[in-house]
């Protein structure tokens, strides 16, 4: 396969099961450290109502899924264990056109799976990381992508990160865009100091990015000029249901909602969506703000389904989205 690929993600994957729950059968409630808990009968059989599997997801998969059917050339890297969860990852990534060459198996490894309860719309998902040998893939430089987008990775693999930066040294006409897991915020921006500065667009939550850069988290204007004293070019800070900002050289501007088509069905991948929508449309050589318009979209489509790939849309249903956007939907200079 000799063509060039638009953009490789990188990142972690997993199989989620959702189970998801009866309303009646468990309850939410505040505890006395101020911490909202789940709660469900102890010790006995509880009824629930479905369960859902959906392979191949995390952050880096779904983008690459995003990416995918926004009419990129996607490649995945990651690594699977030596069963039959990681050949059925690879399958599904297969099915939905992503490029798998570049995916590891590993033997003797178990693949990532996750139980993820479902509770109304939100959810609460059990984890469990398996440690693999993380390796850069030896890419040759008729295989270096146009962009590479980097998301979630497990706790082991700092030493990757320094590997991939030497990698972007050599190979400086392939772009990055960053959207940190926690491991990689829980290293702090001076380890990663490299990758931050090889990013041209880092997208991060509000509170992500003042844990990030430093910055007051209740003035916009310093958690961006933090934010780009990192390196990035493009910054875009996500603010859930109060909308999303971005900077970059053409200006600093916020970004409404899409109005909901119904109440949220489950609220896992919207930030995924978001984050991935964002940067094909910066990919796809978009203004700032074309790519904030088309943003807020996908998530919008997204919790309209269960898990975090299934509401993900095509480009022809995005810009028929955007057609019928209410007037109001536009950037707004900050």
């Amino acid at each position: 396969m000799g063509h060039q690929l638009d953009v490789l993600s990188v990142g972690d994957v997993v199989t989620d099961a959702f189970i998801k729950l009866f309303d009646d059968k468990a309850t939410t409630y505040v505890d006395e450290h101020g911490m909202k808990t789940l709660a469900m009968e102890y010790g006995t059989k509880i009824p629930f109502d479905k369960a859902i599997v959906v392979e191949g997801v995390g952050n880096a998969a779904n983008a690459a899924v995003s990416l995918t059917r926004l009419g990129l050339n996607c490649g995945f890297v990651t690594n699977v264990g030596e069963d039959k969860y990681g050949r059925g990852i690879i399958a599904a990534l297969h099915d939905k056109n992503v490029d798998t060459r570049h995916v590891r198996v590993n033997p003797g490894k178990k693949t990532n799976y996750h139980y993820v309860l479902w509770y109304k719309e939100e959810r609460t998902i059990l984890i469990n990381h398996e440690k693999y040998e993380y390796v850069w893939p030896n890419l040759r430089k008729s295989e270096a992508p146009k962009w590479i987008y980097f998301s979630s990775i497990a706790e082991n693999a700092l030493e990757y990160h320094d590997e991939m930066a030497d990698w972007l040294d050599e190979n400086s006409e392939v772009k990055l865009a960053f959207q940190p897991g926690t491991f990689q915020m829980k290293a702090g921006a001076e380890r990663l100091s490299r990758i931050y500065k090889h990013s041209n667009i880092l997208v991060l939550n509000k509170e992500e990015a003042a844990l990030v850069g430093g910055g007051d988290i209740n003035n916009m204007h310093d958690l961006f000029d933090k934010l780009h004293n990192l390196g990035p070019e493009v910054v875009c800070i996500t603010d859930g249901p109060n909308g999303a900002y971005a900077s970059s050289p053409e200006g600093r501007f916020f970004m409404p909602i899409y109005p909901d088509l119904a109440p949220p069905y489950e609220r896992t991948g919207a930030g995924d969506a978001f984050a991935s929508t964002f940067t094909a449309a910066v990919m796809r050589g978009k203004s700032l703000k074309e790519a904030l318009m088309w943003g807020p979209i996908n998530s919008m489509n997204v919790v309209q389904k269960p898990g975090a790939q299934e509401g993900l849309l095509t480009e022809a249903q995005l810009l028929e989205f955007l057609d019928n956007a209410p007037d109001w939907y536009h950037p707004n200079p900050m």
